[in-house]
C-alpha cells in the first residue's frame, strides 16, 4: 500500500486533527507519532533504520494510507520522492505559538528526560531533534528555523501537489484538494496540548518501555478521537 497523502506539518501543527480528518476522508489508517508509540515494538526498529540511513519506507508505512506529524514530517522530501503520486498537506501556525507548544509538550525536559537511554530516545534524537542541536530552548533560533523550513516545503513542491492548510479553513479546501466529498460532521478539533501535558504528568513523562508505550499511546489516541468530532 502506497501513501496517498503526506502531511508535511511538524508536530504541534494540528497533526492530530489532520490524522482524524484524513481517516474520516478514507485515507486511513494515518501514521502519526502516536502510532509509532502504539506500535513501538515494530515501529521503533524501522525508524532506527531510517535514522541510520537505511530507510525501508514501504515497511514503515505498511498498512497506512497517509501520514502526518513527526517523525514522518522530518522526511517530507524523501517521502515525496518515494511516493510520487501522493499529495502533500502542510499545516502551519504562528512560529512563537509553535515554539511555546513544543516547549511545553514534546520537547519539554520532562518528556524527553523520561525517554533517556531507551530506543525511543535514539529515534527522537535522530528523526526529530537533530536539526536543533543544543538550541532547543532558543526561541529566536527555533522560530527562525521553523519559518525557513516551512518556506522550503512551499518553494520545493509544485503548487498542484501541495496544500498549505489550517484546520480553521474547514473541510472544503482539503476535500477539494484530495478530490473527495465533504463529510457531514464538524472538522475534528483536538486540544492535545492540554491533554498530552496532563497525561504525561500522570505518567511522569512518556513511557520508555515499548510495551507500556503501546498501551499509553493506544489509550491516548482513543481518548482524543472520542471527542474530536464534537464541534
Amino acid at each position: 500500500m502506497a501513501l496517498e497523502v503526506i502531511g508535511a506539518g511538524l508536530g504541534r501543527n494540528a497533526t492530530f486533527s489532520m490524522k482524524f480528518a484524513l481517516e474520516k476522508l478514507g485515507f486511513g489508517p494515518c501514521h502519526h507519532m502516536s502510532e509509532v508509540f502504539a506500535n513501538a515494538r515494530s515501529q521503533i526498529p524501522l525508524w532506527l533504520d531510517v535514522v541510520s540511513g537505511k530507510p525501508d519506507w514501504d515497511a514503515v508505512f505498511s498498512g497506512f494510507r497517509s501520514c502526518t506529524d513527526y517523525p514522518s514530517a522530518s522526511y517530507w522530501r524523501e517521502l515525496a520522492a518515494h511516493y510520487p503520486d501522493a499529495k502533500i498537506v502542510l499545516t502551519t501556525r504562528d512560529p512563537d505559538s509553535w515554539f511555546e507548544s513544543v516547549s511545553e509538550t514534546i520537547f519539554s525536559q520532562q518528556m524527553l528526560g523520561s525517554l533517556a537511554g531507551s530506543p525511543i530516545e535514539a529515534m527522537m534524537n535522530g528523526a526529530v531533534l537533530a536539526p536543533f542541536g543544543t538550541r532547543l530552548t532558543d526561541r529566536a533560533f527555533m522560530t527562525d528555523w521553523y519559518v525557513k523550513r516551512n518556506r522550503e516545503v512551499v518553494d520545493m513542491l509544485p503548487p498542484d501537489r501541495l496544500l498549505d492548510f489550517h484546520p480553521k479553513m474547514g473541510w472544503e479546501p482539503l476535500c477539494a484538494f484530495l478530490g473527495v466529498d465533504v463529510p457531514d460532521v464538524p472538522f475534528p478539533r483536538v486540544n492535545s496540548r492540554d491533554e498530552l501535558s496532563s497525561a504525561s504528568d500522570e505518567q511522569g513523562g512518556l513511557p520508555a518501555d515499548p510495551v507500556e508505550a503501546e498501551k499509553f499511546a493506544r489509550a491516548y489516541i482513543d481518548q482524543l478521537k472520542a471527542g474530536a468530532f464534537n464541534g
